[in-house]
């Protein structure tokens, strides 16, 4: 299980955009997300049905998805308890996790 830390973020109004899509797609359901101007389409992945969209944040493609609970992470412990958790990816690699509205970041070279 990776090791994660939680740490002010260098730029909060990344956080905020995290914390929007989290909400929208978990909390609201929403079907499309909207950050300022844009609008995400928010899809199902084919096998688990989890949410899942793909945005950009100054110009740098993200995705969030949300934590498949049938695996062995912490997170998807805590997803099986009822928390709503989404995992944020750039460039494939984890860079935080939104728990039920709070934000862990992922330390550099770890999942």
């Amino acid at each position: 299980m990776p090791a994660a830390r939680s740490k002010p973020s260098e730029n909060s109004r990344l956080d905020e955009a995290m914390l929007s899509v989290w909400r929208q797609a978990l909390l609201e359901k929403a079907k499309t997300v909207r950050l300022g101007e844009q609008s995400y389409s928010v899809r199902q992945t084919a096998k688990r049905r989890l949410a899942q969209v793909d945005f950009d944040w100054e110009g740098q493609p993200l995705r969030g998805l949300e934590q498949n609970p049938h695996t062995k992470s912490r997170w998807a412990q805590l997803a099986r308890k009822g928390a709503n958790v989404m995992q944020f990816l750039a460039n494939g690699k984890y860079i935080a996790v939104v728990a039920d509205g709070k934000i862990t970041h992922y330390s550099a070279g770890q999942k």
